[in-house]
């Protein structure tokens, strides 16, 4: 368990219906025609927006609100249960399956008829998105209260924070959904509307943009508390977004801003909490004690904080999606030396386990779990013994459940007193130094610049010892390639392969169970139907296909 480090930030507000208006007042999409009375506001308490965006500090609070709807994508749907939040993004692709057979993971292992509007996490996820969304408006308007008692300066970084969480919602909302609607004001029982049109996608990126470019003016060049958001974070999304927008040279300016400013460095040397024990560099930066600017990461931008028995401080479940259901192997239990019990619905691909060079430190086996001891005495296998070395194997992906398949180890998290307990809490980098360079790498390419891109990405290359690149060898497969080899179960994968418009060759070449099942329909999910039904005096139109 984590003694608080920054109890201001790891806050947010008690009771979210009474910011947001409840469940999705957030857009003005409020399933109004389905329940009236998720409509009408009933505080437990008096913490409502007329009282608290009088001042500062009142502010403060509303956007520590925000942090929290952010950590939310790595904890299950409805804050609990099983269902990871963010899994959508991470299988169904080239380097990521779903290793089990659930109804929600069925949805990106099989797509199909199981891919459509009525599939309830879907709407979840586009509930929470547009509930962030309000919450950010709510925030950007009544900032301009000319009663609110602050600095000019304290309302623009405030204005930059919220809007950044605005960007980084609709940013979402576009890879899953494509065009979607543009709120840009507090939405409230008062105003609900049932005749929204969808934006197009063009048209979300351009508030993106402006949002983006906001925040990087005014937020701070040095958080101001653990996990706070910097320049740094918006010039990383806005790299981004101008590749995306194929605006290489755009993308190439913001991207240099983030790794030529002399404030973050990878992390080349051992240190921190295992540094006297074996190990590899590039994975000290994801133990629990080594992850926040203050402990010596210096290639964090962006860091969500986690933590137990405190107010608002939550919990993901990424130890319990990623490690592997190793305890069902006769003769083992769960530890915490073996990552504690996950429950290994979610795993690299073979073929991304086999991208990496016999030296590569990010495919070694303290990276990747390559194999675990006999530890149950009660259970070991007729003619094996404690102590006996169990190896992982990645054969052939099969939906049954693999328990013995390699897991990553960077969300190896468990509470020694707890092992089997369902979730972390130990803060995680969300956005890395490393990222932002396969950013630079992906605008150099594109304008040609294949000596610039090997040289950009020989840094991450060097620093895992693998085999150097040269330029004659640069394409966007490798830089695909590397970004998987880097980024494995933590960038927003489908996101990546959308933006290179790669995600249906690359998942058909390389995910034997989703790829013979994905179509071009499925670059975009089906709008969830009671959201189209909520939408009663304007026809929304549905992606086509669905």
């Amino acid at each position: 368990m984590h003694t608080p480090k920054n109890p201001v930030m790891k806050t947010r507000l008690s009771l979210r219906r009474a910011t947001l208006l409840g469940v999705l007042g957030a857009a003005g999409i409020a399933l109004a025609a389905c329940d009236s009375d998720l409509l009408t506001e009933k505080p437990k308490d008096v913490l409502v927006g007329e009282n608290l965006y009088t001042s500062a500090s009142g502010f403060r609070n509303g956007l520590n609100g925000l942090y929290a709807e952010a950590r939310r994508e790595r904890s299950g749907f409805l804050d609990a249960g099983n269902n990871l939040r963010g899994m959508m993004y991470f299988i169904g692709v080239d380097n990521g399956w779903g290793n089990y057979r659930s109804p929600a993971i069925d949805v990106y292992n099989l797509f199909g008829t199981l891919n459509n509007s009525q599939e309830d996490d879907f709407l979840d996820v586009w509930k929470w998105l547009y509930e962030t969304i309000n919450a950010a408006n709510t925030i950007v308007d009544r900032a301009e209260n000319p009663e609110v008692k602050w600095t000019e300066a304290e309302k623009n970084e405030t204005l930059a924070e919220a809007r950044f969480f605005r960007a980084w919602a609709y940013r979402h909302l576009s890879y899953l959904w494509g065009g979607v609607p543009l709120a840009l004001h507090e939405s409230s029982g008062a105003n609900i509307k049932t005749d929204w049109e969808r934006a197009t996608r063009q048209q979300v990126w351009d508030q993106v943009e402006q949002d983006l470019l906001f925040a990087e003016q005014y937020l701070p060049d040095q958080p101001t508390t653990q996990g706070g958001l910097t320049k740094a974070v918006a010039q990383h999304y806005l790299a981004e977004l101008y590749l995306a927008e194929d605006q290489p040279v755009k993308a190439e300016v913001y991207a240099r801003k983030v790794t030529d400013s002399g404030r973050y460095r990878l992390i080349t040397a051992r240190y921190g909490v295992n540094a006297s024990a074996p190990g590899v560099a590039f994975m000290d930066q994801f133990a629990d004690g080594n992850v926040n600017r203050n402990q010596r990461n210096t290639e964090g931008l962006w860091v969500l904080q986690y933590q137990n028995n405190v107010t608002g401080g939550g919990s993901n479940i990424m130890r319990r999606y990623w490690v592997a259901r190793y305890y069902a192997i006769a003769g083992m239990k769960s530890v915490p030396e073996f990552g504690g019990r996950g429950i290994g619905r979610l795993a690299p691909t073979r073929w991304a386990l086999e991208l990496y060079a016999p030296t590569d430190d990010r495919g070694s086996m303290y990276a990747i779990r390559k194999f675990y001891q006999y530890n149950n005495a009660a259970a070991v296998p007729k003619g094996k013994k404690l102590g006996d070395t169990v190896f992982t194997k990645a054969v052939k992906e099969d939906t049954k459940g693999l328990p013995d398949w390699p897991s990553t180890r960077k969300w190896d998290y468990a509470d020694p007193l707890d092992p089997d307990g369902g979730y972390n809490y130990e803060d995680q980098p969300y956005v890395r130094l490393a990222e932002t360079y396969l950013l630079l790498a992906e605008a150099q390419f594109k304008q040609g610049n294949t000596g610039g891109a090997a040289a950009t990405i020989n840094l991450l290359r060097d620093r895992a010892h693998a085999p150097r690149v040269t330029a004659a060898q640069v394409t966007l497969d490798l830089v695909l390639d590397e970004r998987s080899r880097e980024l494995l179960a933590e960038e927003q994968r489908r996101y990546t392969l959308l933006r290179t418009h790669t995600w249906l060759d690359r998942t058909k070449k390389y995910n034997p169970i989703a790829g013979p099942n994905v179509t071009a329909r499925d670059t975009v999910f089906p709008i969830p139907q009671a959201v189209i039904d909520a939408n009663l005096t304007k026809p929304m139109p549905q992606n086509p296909g669905y």
